[in-house]
């Protein structure tokens, strides 16, 4: 069958325009589909923090700790370690020091993701293994520009989130009084005198 130039021209228009329909659809799938953002509320007796979690900048992380959050783990262990001009942490033990919660399996460190350890960032904590990190985490109240990948270990600390209320909260805290902690596993140092407990940790829809 020949086709004349008017209905060569109708066809062409109708395919670009479906192909446009399908992109759009799914673009649009695939947006909503993963979010590139979860917030986090922590309740603390001192205060609320609201976290914003990169979700696609750090998914595994990310994941991890919701899960944690969504199981109620964080609620009512405490901020173990506090460095003023340095970090918070907390996510691995009650006020009267000991951890009964089991974890998860460790998670693949994400400290390449570009983002940095900036004031108000939050990162996971872990020890020498790069990946070794499990609930515990840590919210910067300095830039820590040492914690970066490559950091002198050569991996770095992954941020997955910042702070996005509740800043002077962790003012609160980071200036807190600390002394060393008899606990089931040895002395903790930087250990707060008053409790600074996570009443509730939940994620909060938007």
């Amino acid at each position: 069958m020949k086709l004349n130039k008017k209905t060569f021209l109708t066809i062409f228009v109708l395919i670009l325009f479906s192909g446009s329909i399908i992109f759009s659809v799914v673009s649009l799938f695939m947006n909503n589909n993963e979010p590139k953002s979860v917030y986090v509320i922590m309740e603390t007796n001192i205060g609320e923090i609201e976290l914003e979690l990169y979700n696609d900048m750090a998914p595994i992380t990310v994941e991890n700790f919701v899960r944690y959050v969504e199981e109620g783990f964080f609620d009512g262990l405490c901020f173990h370690r506090i460095i003023p001009e340095f970090m918070i942490q907390g996510g691995g033990f009650y006020p009267n020091g000991s951890t009964s919660a089991i974890t998860y399996d460790p998670i693949t460190l994400e400290s390449r993701n570009g983002q940095k350890n900036v004031r108000g960032s939050i990162a996971m904590a872990r020890s020498s293994d790069p990946d070794s990190a499990t609930s515990q985490f840590f919210i910067n109240n300095v830039d820590n520009e040492a914690l970066n990948y490559p950091n002198p270990d050569g991996y770095g600390y992954a941020v997955f989130g910042k702070v996005t209320k509740g800043m002077d909260v962790v003012d609160l805290i980071s200036g807190a009084a600390t002394d060393d902690k008899e606990t089931p596993y040895g002395v903790m140092n930087n250990w707060p005198i008053a409790d600074i407990i996570i009443e509730r940790a939940y994620i909060k829809d938007r």
